[in-house]
Protein backbone atom coordinates (compact mmCIF):
# COMPACT_ATOMS: atom_id res chain seq x y z
CA UNK A 1 0.00 0.00 0.00
CA UNK A 2 1.55 3.43 -0.99
CA UNK A 3 0.50 6.67 0.23
CA UNK A 4 1.00 9.74 -1.76
CA UNK A 5 1.51 13.50 -1.30
CA UNK A 6 2.40 16.72 -2.85
CA UNK A 7 3.96 18.85 -0.10
CA UNK A 8 6.61 20.80 -1.70
CA UNK A 9 8.93 21.06 1.16
CA UNK A 10 8.98 16.90 1.65
CA UNK A 11 9.50 16.92 -1.86
CA UNK A 12 12.84 18.56 -1.84
CA UNK A 13 13.95 16.92 1.32
CA UNK A 14 13.73 13.76 -0.21
CA UNK A 15 14.94 14.61 -4.01
CA UNK A 16 18.25 15.72 -2.36
CA UNK A 17 18.43 13.14 -0.07
CA UNK A 18 18.50 10.45 -3.09
CA UNK A 19 20.46 13.11 -5.53
CA UNK A 20 23.26 10.37 -5.55
CA UNK A 21 21.00 7.88 -6.76
CA UNK A 22 20.37 7.31 -10.40
CA UNK A 23 17.61 4.94 -9.99
CA UNK A 24 15.57 7.01 -7.62
CA UNK A 25 15.65 10.42 -9.47
CA UNK A 26 13.84 8.38 -12.68
CA UNK A 27 11.60 7.39 -10.26
CA UNK A 28 10.62 11.26 -8.98
CA UNK A 29 10.67 11.81 -12.97
CA UNK A 30 8.06 9.54 -13.28
CA UNK A 31 5.86 10.18 -10.26
CA UNK A 32 6.01 13.76 -10.49
CA UNK A 33 4.60 15.18 -7.13
CA UNK A 34 3.54 11.61 -5.70
CA UNK A 35 6.19 10.10 -3.63
CA UNK A 36 5.89 6.54 -2.25
CA UNK A 37 5.46 5.78 2.11
CA UNK A 38 7.98 3.39 1.60
CA UNK A 39 10.89 5.85 0.81
CA UNK A 40 9.89 7.91 3.33
CA UNK A 41 10.76 5.08 5.21
CA UNK A 42 13.90 4.41 4.13
CA UNK A 43 14.58 8.38 4.43
CA UNK A 44 13.92 8.66 8.25
CA UNK A 45 15.82 4.74 9.13
CA UNK A 46 18.75 6.07 7.52
CA UNK A 47 19.19 3.77 4.55
CA UNK A 48 19.43 6.33 2.04
CA UNK A 49 23.42 6.72 2.14
CA UNK A 50 24.13 3.24 2.05
CA UNK A 51 21.36 2.83 -1.03
CA UNK A 52 23.82 5.97 -2.62
CA UNK A 53 26.61 4.18 -1.96
CA UNK A 54 25.81 0.94 -3.46
CA UNK A 55 24.71 2.40 -6.15
CA UNK A 56 27.89 4.44 -6.79
CA UNK A 57 30.71 1.02 -6.85
CA UNK A 58 31.35 -0.10 -10.15
CA UNK A 59 32.99 -3.55 -8.65
CA UNK A 60 31.51 -5.42 -6.31
CA UNK A 61 35.15 -7.29 -5.54
CA UNK A 62 38.79 -6.09 -6.42
CA UNK A 63 41.92 -7.25 -5.68
CA UNK A 64 44.11 -3.75 -4.42
CA UNK A 65 47.60 -4.48 -5.23
CA UNK A 66 49.67 -2.12 -3.17
CA UNK A 67 53.32 -0.95 -3.76
CA UNK A 68 55.89 -1.67 -0.70
CA UNK A 69 58.00 0.73 -1.94
CA UNK A 70 55.39 3.91 -2.10
CA UNK A 71 54.83 2.72 1.93
CA UNK A 72 58.10 4.36 2.96
CA UNK A 73 56.57 7.57 1.53
CA UNK A 74 59.12 10.60 2.90
CA UNK A 75 61.43 8.10 4.30
CA UNK A 76 64.26 5.90 2.97
CA UNK A 77 63.44 2.80 4.36
CA UNK A 78 60.19 1.47 5.81
CA UNK A 79 56.82 2.27 7.08
CA UNK A 80 56.04 6.07 6.56
CA UNK A 81 52.60 6.30 9.41
CA UNK A 82 51.50 9.19 7.04
CA UNK A 83 51.17 7.58 4.10
CA UNK A 84 49.92 4.09 6.15
CA UNK A 85 46.78 6.15 7.41
CA UNK A 86 46.53 7.92 3.99
CA UNK A 87 46.18 4.31 2.32
CA UNK A 88 43.81 2.79 5.37
CA UNK A 89 41.54 6.20 4.89
CA UNK A 90 40.81 5.31 0.86
CA UNK A 91 40.24 1.84 1.69
CA UNK A 92 37.91 2.52 4.11
CA UNK A 93 36.16 5.15 2.12
CA UNK A 94 35.46 2.01 -0.68
CA UNK A 95 34.63 -0.26 2.20
CA UNK A 96 31.82 1.79 3.43
CA UNK A 97 30.68 1.56 -0.20
CA UNK A 98 29.97 -2.19 0.28
CA UNK A 99 32.94 -3.24 -1.88
CA UNK A 100 34.32 -6.37 -1.11
CA UNK A 101 38.12 -6.00 -0.81
CA UNK A 102 41.60 -8.26 -0.94
CA UNK A 103 44.85 -6.86 -0.73
CA UNK A 104 48.19 -7.53 -1.58
CA UNK A 105 51.41 -5.76 -0.72
CA UNK A 106 54.74 -5.73 -1.99
CA UNK A 107 57.66 -5.49 0.61
CA UNK A 108 60.18 -3.30 -1.42
CA UNK A 109 60.09 -1.23 1.45
CA UNK A 110 61.89 -3.41 3.76
CA UNK A 111 63.64 -6.00 1.59
CA UNK A 112 63.88 -7.29 -2.06
CA UNK A 113 64.34 -10.85 -2.94
CA UNK A 114 65.98 -10.30 -5.97
CA UNK A 115 68.35 -7.30 -5.30
CA UNK A 116 69.21 -9.39 -2.10
CA UNK A 117 70.29 -12.31 -4.59
CA UNK A 118 72.71 -10.18 -6.32
CA UNK A 119 74.71 -9.20 -3.05
CA UNK A 120 74.93 -12.45 -2.69
CA UNK A 121 72.18 -13.75 -1.00
CA UNK A 122 70.77 -17.26 -1.88
CA UNK A 123 67.85 -17.06 -3.80
CA UNK A 124 65.40 -18.77 -2.32
CA UNK A 125 66.22 -17.71 0.81
CA UNK A 126 66.47 -14.09 -0.29
CA UNK A 127 62.48 -14.42 -1.59
CA UNK A 128 61.90 -16.16 1.63
CA UNK A 129 62.85 -12.79 3.74
CA UNK A 130 60.71 -10.60 0.68
CA UNK A 131 57.41 -13.05 1.51
CA UNK A 132 58.14 -12.28 5.95
CA UNK A 133 58.28 -8.47 4.15
CA UNK A 134 55.31 -8.70 3.18
CA UNK A 135 53.54 -9.90 6.41
CA UNK A 136 55.25 -7.21 8.39
CA UNK A 137 53.26 -4.15 5.49
CA UNK A 138 50.21 -6.80 6.05
CA UNK A 139 50.38 -6.47 9.65
CA UNK A 140 51.19 -2.44 9.85
CA UNK A 141 48.02 -1.79 7.14
CA UNK A 142 45.75 -4.14 8.71
CA UNK A 143 46.67 -2.28 12.25
CA UNK A 144 46.20 1.19 10.48
CA UNK A 145 42.51 -0.40 9.05
CA UNK A 146 41.76 -0.92 12.51
CA UNK A 147 42.42 1.50 14.19
CA UNK A 148 40.11 3.10 11.28
CA UNK A 149 37.21 1.32 12.32
CA UNK A 150 37.70 -1.13 9.58
CA UNK A 151 37.62 -4.80 10.02
CA UNK A 152 40.50 -6.27 8.72
CA UNK A 153 42.18 -10.07 8.50
CA UNK A 154 46.02 -11.10 7.26
CA UNK A 155 46.03 -14.50 5.76
CA UNK A 156 49.26 -15.73 4.76
CA UNK A 157 50.37 -17.86 2.07
CA UNK A 158 52.72 -19.98 4.67
CA UNK A 159 51.95 -21.20 8.13
CA UNK A 160 52.70 -18.91 11.00
CA UNK A 161 50.02 -18.61 13.30
CA UNK A 162 49.23 -16.51 15.08
CA UNK A 163 50.17 -13.79 13.35
CA UNK A 164 48.12 -14.71 10.38
CA UNK A 165 45.79 -17.03 9.57
CA UNK A 166 47.10 -19.66 6.98
CA UNK A 167 45.58 -18.40 3.40
CA UNK A 168 42.72 -20.82 1.64
CA UNK A 169 40.28 -19.06 -0.97
CA UNK A 170 37.05 -20.17 0.56
CA UNK A 171 38.49 -18.20 4.06
CA UNK A 172 38.69 -15.09 1.90
CA UNK A 173 36.00 -15.20 0.30
CA UNK A 174 33.76 -15.62 3.30
CA UNK A 175 35.53 -12.94 5.03
CA UNK A 176 34.99 -10.34 2.17
CA UNK A 177 31.83 -11.37 2.48
CA UNK A 178 30.95 -11.05 5.80
CA UNK A 179 32.25 -7.12 5.55
CA UNK A 180 36.16 -7.40 6.21
CA UNK A 181 38.90 -6.53 4.44
CA UNK A 182 41.24 -9.34 3.40
CA UNK A 183 45.06 -8.41 3.30
CA UNK A 184 46.93 -11.65 1.74
CA UNK A 185 50.69 -11.91 2.55
CA UNK A 186 53.69 -13.63 1.46
CA UNK A 187 53.34 -13.96 -1.70
CA UNK A 188 52.46 -16.79 -3.72
CA UNK A 189 54.32 -18.68 -0.78
CA UNK A 190 57.26 -20.16 -3.29
CA UNK A 191 60.29 -18.60 -3.97
CA UNK A 192 60.40 -17.16 -7.62
CA UNK A 193 57.20 -15.44 -7.87
CA UNK A 194 57.28 -11.79 -7.23
CA UNK A 195 54.31 -10.06 -5.62
CA UNK A 196 52.66 -8.87 -8.72
CA UNK A 197 52.30 -13.05 -9.91
CA UNK A 198 51.07 -13.12 -6.20
CA UNK A 199 48.76 -10.53 -6.84
CA UNK A 200 47.51 -11.65 -10.10
CA UNK A 201 47.07 -15.31 -8.32
CA UNK A 202 44.84 -14.27 -5.72
CA UNK A 203 42.65 -11.52 -7.58
CA UNK A 204 41.73 -15.13 -9.93
CA UNK A 205 41.28 -17.21 -7.13
CA UNK A 206 38.95 -14.59 -5.03
CA UNK A 207 37.24 -14.37 -8.58
CA UNK A 208 37.77 -10.48 -8.70
CA UNK A 209 35.86 -8.54 -11.35
CA UNK A 210 39.21 -6.35 -11.77
CA UNK A 211 43.32 -6.13 -10.11
CA UNK A 212 43.25 -2.29 -9.19
CA UNK A 213 47.32 -1.61 -9.46
CA UNK A 214 48.18 1.47 -6.83
CA UNK A 215 51.53 2.81 -7.69
CA UNK A 216 53.60 6.04 -7.30
CA UNK A 217 52.61 7.15 -11.25
CA UNK A 218 48.97 7.69 -12.43
CA UNK A 219 48.94 4.96 -15.24
CA UNK A 220 50.99 3.35 -17.92
CA UNK A 221 53.31 5.68 -20.22
CA UNK A 222 54.96 4.32 -23.71
CA UNK A 223 58.30 5.34 -21.50
CA UNK A 224 58.96 6.56 -18.03
CA UNK A 225 57.88 9.89 -17.40
CA UNK A 226 60.28 10.35 -14.82
CA UNK A 227 63.02 9.43 -17.54
CA UNK A 228 61.26 10.90 -21.09
CA UNK A 229 59.42 13.70 -20.88
CA UNK A 230 58.31 13.09 -24.63
CA UNK A 231 56.52 10.01 -22.97
CA UNK A 232 52.53 9.83 -23.22
CA UNK A 233 50.06 8.11 -21.23
CA UNK A 234 47.54 5.26 -22.28
CA UNK A 235 44.02 5.69 -20.77
CA UNK A 236 43.56 1.87 -22.26
CA UNK A 237 45.31 -0.77 -23.61
CA UNK A 238 45.16 -3.76 -24.35
CA UNK A 239 47.26 -7.00 -22.77
CA UNK A 240 48.72 -8.06 -26.26
CA UNK A 241 49.50 -4.31 -26.99
CA UNK A 242 51.30 -4.30 -23.14
CA UNK A 243 53.23 -7.61 -23.91
CA UNK A 244 54.00 -6.28 -27.74
CA UNK A 245 55.54 -3.01 -26.48
CA UNK A 246 57.30 -4.61 -23.82
CA UNK A 247 55.47 -2.49 -21.35
CA UNK A 248 56.81 -2.98 -17.30
CA UNK A 249 53.02 -3.08 -16.17
CA UNK A 250 54.04 -6.10 -14.56
CA UNK A 251 56.55 -9.01 -14.78
CA UNK A 252 55.90 -11.20 -17.96
CA UNK A 253 54.50 -14.40 -15.66
CA UNK A 254 51.67 -11.72 -13.87
CA UNK A 255 50.95 -10.39 -17.13
CA UNK A 256 50.06 -13.54 -18.64
CA UNK A 257 48.02 -14.93 -16.22
CA UNK A 258 45.72 -11.85 -16.17
CA UNK A 259 45.50 -12.18 -19.82
CA UNK A 260 44.38 -15.53 -20.34
CA UNK A 261 42.25 -15.73 -17.10
CA UNK A 262 40.49 -12.06 -18.38
CA UNK A 263 41.37 -10.30 -15.54
CA UNK A 264 41.20 -6.39 -16.20
CA UNK A 265 43.80 -4.32 -14.40
CA UNK A 266 43.59 -0.63 -13.17
CA UNK A 267 46.77 0.92 -12.78
CA UNK A 268 46.36 4.25 -11.16
CA UNK A 269 47.95 6.66 -8.66
CA UNK A 270 47.45 5.38 -5.26
CA UNK A 271 49.52 8.40 -3.63
CA UNK A 272 46.88 10.89 -3.85
CA UNK A 273 44.37 10.78 -1.87
CA UNK A 274 40.66 10.04 -3.16
CA UNK A 275 42.16 8.40 -6.11
CA UNK A 276 40.83 4.64 -5.01
CA UNK A 277 37.21 6.14 -4.42
CA UNK A 278 37.41 7.71 -8.10
CA UNK A 279 38.19 4.72 -9.69
CA UNK A 280 35.79 2.81 -7.67
CA UNK A 281 33.15 5.63 -9.15
CA UNK A 282 34.22 5.28 -12.64
CA UNK A 283 35.88 8.29 -13.04
CA UNK A 284 38.57 7.85 -15.86
CA UNK A 285 41.96 8.17 -13.78
CA UNK A 286 44.96 5.75 -14.24
CA UNK A 287 45.03 3.22 -17.42
CA UNK A 288 42.81 0.35 -18.22
CA UNK A 289 44.35 -2.81 -19.07
CA UNK A 290 42.39 -5.34 -20.90
CA UNK A 291 41.82 -8.30 -23.41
Amino acid sequence: MFLFFTDKGRRGMLQNCYSGCTVSLKCFTKIKDCYCWVIEILYFCGYNNQINQDNMAQYKRILLKLSGESLMGGKQYGIDEVRLNEYATQIKEIAEMGVQIGIVIGGGNIFRGLSGASKGFDRVKGDQMGMLATVINSLGLSSALGAAGVKARVLTAIRMEPIGEFYSKWKAIEAMENGEVVIMSAGTGNPFFTTDTGSSLRGIEIEADVMLKGTRVDGIYTADPEKDPTATKFDDITYDEVLRRGLKVMDLTATCMCKENNLPIIVFDMDTLGNLKKVMTGESIGTLVHN
